[in-house]
């Protein structure tokens, strides 16, 4: 997509360059096609600066940009006739395109931008430029710029441009759409939900109690394990309850402290809800939605191997 690069002595100095010619010569060999300034007051000055620049040691030939004038035209002329390529810019009206086009330029470059800032149509000028191009048979290709915004990259397209000269902030921003990041986060999220494994997110804390422990072991578990549940299991580890931070916050406000001493077994719920270590998170994801809840027990096995929490899946970007 990226033919080359266009430059100008301020830009150059907007980024610090002190050394023109060697920033000429260390970019016409990264490139294929470089466009310089040939500067000069008479078309003589402007052909011997053109002349200057091809005797450095260049990776490529440039083209040269010379603006718009009596002199950039007959300085145009003779290097087209030499058989370079220019591109006659600074072009703000039909006549001067015409002009640059008689000449042979390879390039008319109006400026889109700077004409809008002074409230002219900068649009109908590319259209105008570009139909006088193909009416006439020029060999002058229009080239769109003072790009501001991927909006006028969009118009350069619609008005048929050839060529469009734009900064790099606006050439990354072209492939940038809210609808379509938001559509390839929800892919990548539903992909993912369906070939991660529920084992692959849990944490390595298993907070496990039996029926008969308190209420005050079972939250010196949830607090060292940052998990707002633990498991409760029988002998062989096999799930028969859970207790969550919740439950233990709704007893304490029904029956105060002594809650704290009572057997998680007469507290916490008996159908406790569980997932597979093995099963794809999406299925995790469909009972968290499907019951309110914050904490999802996993066993493999029939053995509890985890709890799965639902911010973990929040952080992680799949559960939106």
């Amino acid at each position: 997509m990226v033919k080359g690069l266009t430059t100008t002595p301020t830009f150059m100095r907007r980024h610090g360059i002190t050394d023109i010619d060697g920033a000429i010569v260390t970019l016409s060999k990264l490139v294929p096609e470089l466009q310089v300034e040939a500067l000069g007051n008479t078309h003589t000055e402007i052909v011997a600066e053109a002349h200057r620049i091809l005797d450095l040691p260049l990776g490529s030939e440039p083209v040269f940009k010379v603006p718009i004038s009596n002199q950039g035209v007959r300085a145009c002329h003779d290097l087209t006739a030499e058989g370079h390529r220019v591109n006659l810019h600074l072009v703000y009206t039909l006549n001067q395109a015409y002009m640059a086009m008689a000449a042979g330029a390879a390039f008319v470059c109006p400026l889109a931008g700077r004409l809008q800032d002074q409230g002219h149509d900068a649009i109908g000028l590319f259209d105008q430029c570009v139909k006088m191009a193909r009416d006439h048979g020029y060999g002058a290709k229009v080239m769109f710029s003072s790009v501001r915004h991927a909006e006028h990259v969009r118009q350069a397209i619609l008005v048929g441009a050839h060529v469009c000269t734009a900064p790099w902030s606006v050439i990354k921003a072209l492939c940038d759409n809210e609808l379509t990041a938001r559509g390839t986060a929800q892919f990548l999220e539903h992909s993912r939900l369906v070939m991660t494994k529920v084992r692959e997110v849990i944490r390595e804390a298993n907070p496990v109690c039996t029926s008969d422990d308190t209420v005050m072991d079972a939250l010196v578990k949830m607090t060292e394990s940052r998990l707002g549940a633990v498991a409760i299991v029988d002998g062989a580890r096999h799930l028969v309850g859970v207790l969550t931070d919740g439950d233990v916050r709704r007893r304490l406000q029904e029956f105060g402290q002594q809650t704290l001493s009572s057997p998680i077994g007469a507290i916490g719920t008996t159908s406790p809800l569980s997932v597979n270590a093995a099963a794809p998170l999406v299925e995790a994801v469909e009972l968290f939605h499907e019951h309110d809840v914050d904490n999802v027990v996993v066993v493999e096995d029939n053995v509890v191997v985890g709890i799965l929490d639902i911010q973990d899946l929040i952080k992680l970007g799949l559960l939106g």
